[in-house]
């Protein structure tokens, strides 16, 4: 019952993160400042997915960093990128 419990939870979290983009862009926030507070927000929606609906949570440590560290590695790239597209 826990189970149902936490994924409730989450559910409800991420149905509040999801609602306080729509927020930032609705009412009159200023441009970079909604674009920091969306990018805080999907963030946490990302971890919260990874952590929770993708069992990362429960994995060992070792694994959370390969993670950690593909994602990064993906992040490089897409700056690298970006610069050679300009």
């Amino acid at each position: 019952m826990s189970k149902v419990r936490t994924y409730a939870i989450i559910y409800v979290a991420l149905l509040a993160l999801g609602t306080g983009k729509f927020i930032f862009f609705e009412f009159d926030f200023d441009y970079q400042l909604a674009m920091a507070g969306t990018l805080a927000l999907a963030t946490t929606k990302s971890l919260l997915i990874a952590g929770y609906y993708q069992h990362l949570i429960e994995e060992p440590r070792s694994i959370a960093y390969l993670m950690a560290s593909a994602v990064f590695a993906v992040f490089l790239l897409t700056i690298a990128a970006g610069y050679s597209i300009q």
